[in-house]
C-alpha cells in the first residue's frame, strides 16, 4: 500500500466526531436520517441496512483520537482532540460504552421520568486488558462501532419492554424479541403491585419457547406456561448470554459466564466488581457507567440476600440513577415505578435496597 509522507491525521473534535458518524450512518437509512427513538417500549429501527463509509474524514472518525489510563476501576478512555470522552473500556470487562447520537427512552405507562444519553452499549469480542489499543484487531473494530447504528445492548434490552415491543422471529420462527413478562400469575397473591403478584423463576429459554443445552452438557427444556416469561436475571441472560454472546452456565456457582440467579451473578459473574457488597446502601455510586448490573437485597424480609438485578440507564430527566429491570409490579421489563422507583439513589425502596455492581 502507498503511504503518503505528507499525510497527517487531522485531530477531531468530539462534536466533528459525532457529526461525522451521524453522515455516514445517514448514507445509509434509506429516506432519510433518524436515530433511534424510545417511546413506550417501542423500539423504531432505521432501515436500509449497515451504514457505508465515504471518502474524506467520514473514512477516518477516529483520526486524532487519544487514549487515557484511568484507574479505580483500570480503564482506558479514548479522547477526541477536545479532550471530550468516546469510548471507555473496562480491564477485565466486555461492556464498552461509546458516545454516539442521543436517544431518549421512555415508559409513560409506568414513569414520568425519562433518560436521554449518548451512551452506546456495546460488547467487546473479549475481555479488555491494558495495550489492547495497539492491537491488529481493534482499529478496524473500533473505527466500525464507533458508526455502528445497529441495536446495542440498551435498544436490545428494550425490545422487551412490558409496556409493548414488537415481536421479532428469527429464520426458524423463534421469536427472540417482543413484549416480555414477568412470569406465570401467583394465584395466592391479590395485590398487583405485591413483588410476589407473578411468580418469578422464568428464564431465557422458557422466554423463547426453545430448549438449551448448556456448556456442561445439561440440557434444559422450556416450561410452555412460561413462555414469553422473563424474570430479573433470566432477563439480563436474555439480554447479555442469548442476544450479545457472554456465556451462560446454568448453575449459581462459579463458572464461565452468567450464573443464573442474581445473587450468583453479583457473586460470580464476569467482568469486573465495580461496588463491593457492604450490607449498606452504597454512598457513593459515580463509578457507574451505563450498561451496568445493579443488584439488590430484599429489605422487607432479608437486607443480605441479594434477590433482584437490573441495567444502569444513567441519570434521568430529575438527575436521577436510573435502572431497567423485569419485575413482578411492571409484569416485565421496565423502568418505571410501581412498587418502588427505578432508582439507585435517595430513600425509596429500591435504593435502600441497593447492595452492589458489576461491570460485565
Amino acid at each position: 500500500m502507498h503511504h503518503d509522507p505528507e499525510h497527517r491525521p487531522r485531530r477531531m473534535s468530539r462534536r466533528t466526531v459525532l457529526g461525522t458518524i451521524a453522515g455516514v450512518a445517514a448514507a445509509g437509512v434509506a429516506g432519510g436520517y433518524a436515530w433511534d427513538r424510545f417511546g413506550g417500549g417501542r423500539h423504531s429501527e432505521s432501515s436500509g441496512g449497515a451504514p457505508t463509509a465515504g471518502g474524506g474524514p467520514s473514512a477516518h472518525p477516529t483520526d486524532g483520537c487519544s487514549f487515557e489510563r484511568l484507574s479505580a476501576p483500570n480503564r482506558t478512555v479514548v479522547r477526541a482532540a477536545d479532550g471530550a470522552t468516546l469510548a471507555t473500556f473496562t480491564d477485565g470487562a466486555r461492556t464498552a460504552v461509546l458516545t454516539g447520537p442521543t436517544r431518549r427512552f421512555t415508559e409513560p405507562r409506568t414513569t414520568t421520568a425519562k433518560v436521554t444519553t449518548d451512551a452506546w452499549v456495546r460488547v467487546l469480542p473479549h475481555g479488555w486488558r491494558q495495550g489492547m489499543e495497539k492491537s491488529a484487531w481493534f482499529t478496524g473494530w473500533f473505527a466500525k462501532t464507533l458508526r455502528d447504528t445497529s441495536p446495542d445492548v440498551f435498544a436490545v434490552a428494550f425490545q422487551y419492554s412490558s409496556a409493548g415491543a414488537p415481536d421479532k422471529h428469527n429464520a426458524s420462527g423463534v421469536r427472540y424479541a417482543g413484549t416480555a413478562h414477568f412470569g406465570p400469575r401467583n394465584t395466592d397473591v391479590s395485590n398487583p403491585l405485591d413483588f410476589a403478584y407473578h411468580d418469578e423463576k422464568s428464564d431465557f429459554y422458557d422466554y423463547l419457547g426453545i430448549p438449551w443445552t448448556f456448556p456442561d452438557g445439561t440440557r434444559v427444556d422450556p416450561r410452555q406456561p412460561r413462555y414469553g416469561d422473563i424474570d430479573c436475571s433470566g432477563f439480563q441472560r436474555l439480554v447479555w448470554g442469548y442476544r450479545m454472546g457472554i456465556p451462560l452456565h446454568n448453575t449459581n456457582a462459579a463458572g464461565a459466564g452468567l450464573p443464573r440467579r442474581a445473587f450468583a451473578i453479583a457473586a460470580y459473574g464476569p467482568g469486573r466488581l465495580l461496588i463491593p457488597d457492604t450490607g449498606r446502601q452504597p454512598t457513593d455510586i459515580t463509578v457507574l457507567q451505563p450498561g451496568d448490573l445493579v443488584f439488590f437485597a430484599i429489605i422487607k424480609s432479608d437486607p443480605k440476600l441479594i434477590d433482584h438485578c437490573g441495567m444502569y440507564l444513567g441519570l434521568d430527566d430529575k438527575g436521577r440513577h436510573r435502572f431497567y429491570s423485569s419485575r413482578s409490579a411492571a409484569n416485565g421489563p421496565t423502568m418505571g415505578d410501581l412498587s418502588g422507583h427505578a432508582l439507585l439513589d435517595g430513600g425509596d425502596f429500591y435504593a435502600r435496597g441497593f447492595r452492589t455492581a458489576r461491570r460485565l
